[in-house]
């Protein structure tokens, strides 16, 4: 046994270590309507993978995992609307639309208009 720690991958100066530093200067350059955005973009792309929208079709089908991830998208937009442009949250809108009639249709046993995915903070979807 060796009295020499091993290298970790997250020292600096090791490679393919982290600059931390670099990703705190880049991440303060990005505006906040970015990074509300994107992380809306992927909460939209997590959801279609849990409901089998994606060319892997049933291959990664969860409905309580999509549940968590519609309800969160909506939340998410419903919390920065006022912060976001049209421009912006429009499309969202329409994704997160497009993704509760999904899970409906989905659904062996629908939630009541309203009950749905994220339906407390958009109101009820019908198709």
């Amino acid at each position: 046994m060796s009295d020499t720690p091993p290298a970790s991958a997250g020292s600096p100066g090791s490679p393919g270590s982290p600059d931390f530093d670099e990703m705190t200067r880049d991440i303060a350059e990005v505006p906040a309507v970015e990074v509300i955005v994107t992380v809306a973009v992927n909460l939209m792309s997590a959801a279609a993978v849990k409901l089998g929208l994606t060319e892997e079709g049933d291959t990664y089908k969860d409905l309580d995992e999509a549940r968590k991830l519609v309800a969160a998208l909506a939340g998410l937009l419903d919390a920065s609307a006022t912060e976001i442009s049209s421009f912006h949250a429009a499309p969202l809108r329409d994704g997160l639309k497009s993704l509760q009639l999904a899970f409906r249709e989905e659904s062996l046993v629908p939630d009541e208009p309203g009950q749905g995915p994220g339906e407390k903070y958009t109101g009820p979807v019908y198709g």
